[in-house]
């Protein structure tokens, strides 16, 4: 009897991320760590309280965004890693309209949030007009295009927007322009609703919409998309806005929604590596929508649940990183391999 391709997909998922479990014990065993209390830990930490699941999924927030712009790409026949890049805008949009405009509440936190998606998709609209018009690969664009934002990011922040009491950050935004904390004492805010509902509103456009099946067909085999009359260009520029305004509100959200600080740290710490991290949720996720919602909070587990893993069960703080990251490389593996293996048919 043939398994379905979703069927398949979970057995393959759980395959790999039993292979990485493995792998990681085996680790664990070189260097005498009991890997059942370490796994433990790791468990209780991401799922073990109400509080321990409300940062998992704080931590997931702006994962399931970022990851969602590398799917978008993939699904549309592109690899776009410019997540990184539009994190830093996005935010940087939010800081300057959050923390100057004195709105309503309500009112100060869309016109933050919408500036992060706007300024973001302006941003990602530059390399999809070089792929568009000059044949310029984009993922050479979009890494060129993450530095430039990093430095251009670090400058303002610095310079124009720093927080006059406190150099290590920028200013701060204003109340009116802050998510609400759902629970007191953890950082996880209304901001989750937006980003599931981004997702949904994706899985909208790519399954339901005639726009979103010639971006598919583009990806799935592009000769069949010419022929059938549908002009690639407007499938790229869809996938870099859809993408754009998913890391914009990506990085807004860490601004925004996620409390105690609501600023921007001037080293882009409280940002920086979520736009690379999506690449990993993603796969993980297989590209899809609602896979990038799931594969986002196992990611955020895994971040939430390491920090118990080194302070309960010891292990070293160098080893927990290993561990985690073998267990997200063994879940990227099957999906990298189904895109690498399109690619090398066209």
């Amino acid at each position: 009897m043939k398994l379905s391709s979703r069927t398949k997909a979970v057995a393959q998922s759980l395959f790999a991320i039993t292979i990485g479990l493995l792998i990681g014990s085996l680790l664990m065993i070189i260097f005498r760590f009991n890997p059942f209390n370490a796994y433990y830990a790791l468990f209780v930490g991401a799922f073990g309280s109400l509080s321990d699941v409300l940062e998992t999924l704080a931590f997931a927030v702006p994962l399931m965004l970022t990851g969602l712009t590398f799917a978008v790409g993939v699904r549309a026949g592109l690899f776009n890693i410019g997540a990184e890049g539009q994190m830093y805008l996005g935010a940087l949009a939010a800081v300057v309209v959050g923390g100057n405009l004195d709105l309503p509440f309500g009112l100060g936190v869309v016109c933050a949030t919408l500036a992060g998606a706007f300024v973001s998709l302006l941003w990602s609209l530059t390399p999809a007009i070089l792929k568009v018009t000059r044949g310029v690969h984009e993922v050479i664009s979009t890494i060129m295009f993450n530095w430039i934002a990093f430095w251009l990011t670090t400058y303002l922040i610095v310079y124009h927007f720093g927080d006059p009491t406190s150099a290590e950050r920028s200013i701060r935004v204003l109340p009116s322009a802050r998510y609400l904390v759902l629970f007191e004492g953890s950082t996880l805010t209304t901001v989750i609703f937006v980003a599931v509902a981004y997702c949904v509103f994706v899985y909208f456009i790519l399954w339901g919409t005639k726009a979103g099946y010639e971006l598919r067909v583009e990806g799935a085999n592009p000769d069949a998309g010419r022929y059938a009359g549908i002009r690639d260009w407007k499938t790229v520029l869809l996938a870099f806005m859809l993408g754009g305004i998913a890391s914009g509100v990506a990085g807004a959200s860490q601004i925004i929604g996620r409390p105690p600080v609501w600023s921007f740290y001037a080293t882009l710490g409280n940002v920086a590596g979520l736009g690379f991290d999506g690449l990993g949720v993603a796969l993980i996720g297989r590209n899809h929508p609602i896979g990038v919602i799931v594969a986002s909070i196992f990611f955020g587990a895994l971040i939430q649940g390491s920090r118990y893993m080194q302070y309960n069960a010891g292990v070293y703080f160098e080893l927990v990183r290993a561990i985690t990251g073998i267990i997200i490389i063994a879940l990227s593996v099957p999906e990298a391999i189904t895109i690498f293996r399109k690619w090398a048919r066209k």
